[in-house]
This record gives structure tokens, C-alpha cells and sequence, in this order.
């Protein structure tokens, strides 16, 4: 199968990983903090929503909501001149204007809507933010660590996930879990730089934060452009954070090593007189297929995109089905396109 990004028309929701070269640890709490801030910016800027996000000490997780381009409405200058401040200072926005304004006054129709078309292309685009924002986030680490060269560890790596809550809770649950798997907080709203932690804090990016959250629940999804009250929010993710999140003690059965997560009492604490959530159980065990299974969803979406896939020559003829069963039992529903051989339980993340 090609390794081109895997993209699909209208909105689109993506989980995306990004290392630093050598896989160094450069980011503490400062860095994590301007990195916070570029990606917020980026995301007001573009229109491409950050449903939730786990930022590490080498290397980040985002899920991402990439609107629907065709839906987005043309910028005006003004709205333009609103959004420039985000990414440029104020030497830039002046200038802009400037020449907006002249454009304006002359009657060049034609080169007011070239200035506005050149940050028009940069929005709904899952490439150019995932660029831009490695990019911003490459010149101030190399500036503050007065290092040269490169930052990433090649391209961002992505996971196509189809637009349903069991899916997209299913990743995001991964990827607010990282922190509590990597044994650096006991639990998920502990750690401030994730969605979930943001989220359940009191800090400016709260807001941003919950309504990331709220928008890959089952109601938001069915009526678009709604917004849920953040107690329902809680309440529902917190509850599947703390179940999948339970820790797991080494299993011979399925051959995987013990692996760190939420300490029992705590989640039964959490969780007692619950039901139990409809994710499957082996969601928070079978770490690799979030990163390396290409497309995460039901089998009618995994052979939707299969098929265009094929159409376009990026998956051999010989290959007539597409949805693959995650190994192991309690997948429920979900399926995978790349069918994962060697290494499918990972390490914990670092």
C-alpha cells in the first residue's frame, strides 16, 4: 500500500504523531506551554479543529477535525486582519493592511482577493497545519536551545479515523492515556498538557479544550456546529478514561508485558455503580494499530476508503478486501486497513 497521506473528501478526522530527531527529551513545561500556544493559534487561524492532544516530552499526539473546505465560507479582509495577529507581528499586519487598503482605493478588486486567497489556501488543510505548525514550533525550540538544523523526525505520521464517536473516543482515550502509561501522573487530568488535562483545568485554554472534547461526542456529530454542556462531557469521557485506562497486569495469553496505567482502587473510585463503557477492553492494549493501522473505523468506512484507495493505484488489485479485525477479541465493531504482523503491542509510550 502507497505510504501517501490517506485523505478522504468533506470533514475528516485524523490522529497524528510527530517525533524529534534522536527521539531526545527537549520539551519541558516551558516548551510544552509555547508549543500549546502555537498550536491554539494555528487552530483559530486554519478552521482545523484539535479535538484533544497529548504533548510529550519528544514527540505529540493530535486528533484533528479537518473542516470540509468546500464549506468554508471566503475570508473578508476584516476577518483576515483579525486572524493575522495569531501568527505575525505587527510590522507584518500593518503591511497587509496597507496593501489591502491600496488595492481597495485603486479598484483592484482582483488584488484584494489575491492577498486574501494566499492565507484562503492555508486553511482546512491538514498538511499545511501539521507544516506550519512543526515549522513555528522548530524556530523557537532551535532558537531557545540555540541548536541548528533539524527538529522532526521526518514526516508526521497519520491515522485516518472515521467521524464516529466509538472511533474517535477510542483514540483520543489513547491519547490522553500517554501520560499515564509513561508513569508521569497517576491520572489523566493530571497532566496539563493533553486535551483532557487542559480541559479539566481553569487555565485561559480550558474553553478550547472542552469544546474539542465535546465535538467528537455522539450528539455534537449528529448536529454539527452544536456544543455540549462540558458536565456531560466530563462525565461521559471521564468514566471511559478511567476504564480503559486501568492498569494491566502481564497477560500470557495475549503474550503482552505488564503494562502502567490507572491503579484499580483509583478507577473503581471513579467509576463505581457506572456501567461499563461499550469500548472494547483490548482498545488501550493494542497500541500500535492507533498509529500504524491507516484508517480506524467501521467495515462499511474502512472498504469505503479501501475502494478509493484501489481506484487510485495506491493498493495492489490482488488485495479484494480492505477492513481488517484488530487481532486479539473485544474490538466490537472497529476495523483496521493495514493488518499489523510484528511489534502490534508497542512499547509504553516515553
Amino acid at each position: 500500500m502507497s505510504s501517501r497521506r490517506i485523505l478522504k473528501d468533506g470533514t475528516s478526522y485524523h490522529h497524528c504523531i510527530s517525533r524529534v530527531v534522536d527521539r531526545q527529551k527537549i520539551f519541558g513545561a516551558i516548551e510544552k506551554e509555547a508549543f500549546r500556544s502555537i498550536l491554539r493559534k494555528l487552530e483559530r487561524f486554519t478552521g482545523v479543529r484539535v479535538a484533544t492532544y497529548c504533548l510529550m516530552g519528544n514527540h505529540f499526539h493530535l486528533l484533528l477535525e479537518v473542516p470540509d473546505r468546500k464549506g468554508l465560507p471566503e475570508l473578508t479582509a476584516e476577518e483576515l486582519l483579525d486572524l493575522l495577529p495569531l501568527l505575525y507581528d505587527r510590522a507584518t499586519v500593518e503591511t497587509i493592511a496597507q496593501q489591502i487598503a491600496a488595492a481597495r482605493k485603486s479598484g483592484d478588486l482582483p488584488g484584494e482577493k489575491a492577498i486574501l486567497r494566499r492565507y484562503e489556501n492555508r486553511r482546512g488543510d491538514l498538511s499545511v497545519f501539521l507544516k506550519e505548525l512543526k515549522q513555528r514550533v522548530s524556530i523557537y525550540m532551535n532558537k531557545r536551545l540555540g541548536r541548528t538544523g533539524t527538529l522532526w523526525e521526518g514526516r508526521f505520521r497519520s491515522l485516518l479515523v472515521e467521524g464516529g464517536e466509538a472511533a474517535l473516543l477510542a483514540v483520543a482515550a489513547y491519547i490522553d492515556l500517554n501520560p499515564v502509561r509513561a508513569r508521569l501522573v497517576e491520572r489523566p487530568e493530571d497532566y496539563r498538557w493533553s486535551g483532557y488535562g487542559e480541559a479539566s483545568g481553569t487555565g485561559k485554554g480550558a474553553a478550547a479544550a472542552r469544546l474539542g472534547l465535546g465535538s467528537i461526542l455522539r450528539e455534537a456529530l449528529e448536529s454539527p456546529g452544536s456544543s455540549l454542556d462540558w458536565a456531560h462531557t466530563r462525565d461521559r469521557y471521564r468514566r471511559l478514561l478511567y476504564i480503559e485506562g486501568e492498569e494491566i497486569p502481564s497477560d500470557e495469553a495475549y503474550h503482552s508485558p505488564a503494562r502502567p496505567g490507572i491503579a484499580p482502587e483509583i478507577v473503581s473510585q471513579v467509576t463505581s455503580g457506572a456501567p461499563p463503557d461499550s469500548l472494547p477492553e483490548l482498545l488501550r492494549r493494542k497500541v500500535r494499530y492507533f498509529c500504524d493501522g491507516a484508517v480506524l473505523g467501521s467495515e462499511a468506512f474502512v472498504e469505503e476508503i479501501f475502494g478509493k484507495l484501489r481506484a487510485e493505484g495506491r493498493i495492489s488489485p490482488k488485495r479484494r478486501s480492505g477492513a481488517r479485525a484488530p487481532r486479539g477479541k473485544g474490538w466490537g465493531d472497529l476495523k483496521v486497513l493495514r493488518d499489523l504482523q510484528v511489534h502490534v503491542y508497542g512499547d509504553p509510550p516515553s
